[in-house]
């Protein structure tokens, strides 16, 4: 039984609060994380990866490297370049060179990562209502 699938508890008909239902488990059987839902966590959780992400989510256009750092300030140069390395490596981070002297080059969502808007809007309300001191 994968644990990520099930529902919430069904309505009680009584006013008292809701509580989830649980599921008893066969006695060989042992509760398991979704492993697409582990990856997915371990991707945007990473030390600063879920900041990049939320800022090119406001920005809504491509940002050249500089804009990243500065938008994330505490961000070191090296590590800004590791995490947009990977991100792109995962295809949620596009890389478009812009031909010139100096030559930019700019960094934007792609489709999946433009997908995670609404996960990253919902946790930001979450950080602010509940993290908020």
């Amino acid at each position: 039984m994968d644990l990520a699938e099930e529902g919430p508890a069904p309505a009680r008909p009584h006013a008292g609060p809701a509580r989830r239902t649980r599921v008893k488990l066969a006695e060989n059987e042992r509760p398991c994380c979704c492993p697409l839902y582990h990856e997915a966590i371990e991707l945007i959780g990473r030390r600063w990866t879920g900041a990049i992400v939320g800022v090119l989510i406001v920005e809504q256009r491509g940002l050249r490297f500089c804009e990243l750092a500065g938008a994330v300030p505490e961000l070191s140069d090296r590590l800004l370049s590791e995490r947009m390395k990977e991100l792109e490596a995962r295809g949620l981070v596009e890389r478009t060179v812009r031909p010139g002297r100096p030559v930019h080059v700019e960094y934007a969502l792609t489709e999946m990562g433009r997908e995670l808007a609404p996960a990253v809007r919902e946790l930001r309300h979450w950080a602010r209502r509940w993290l908020a001191g």
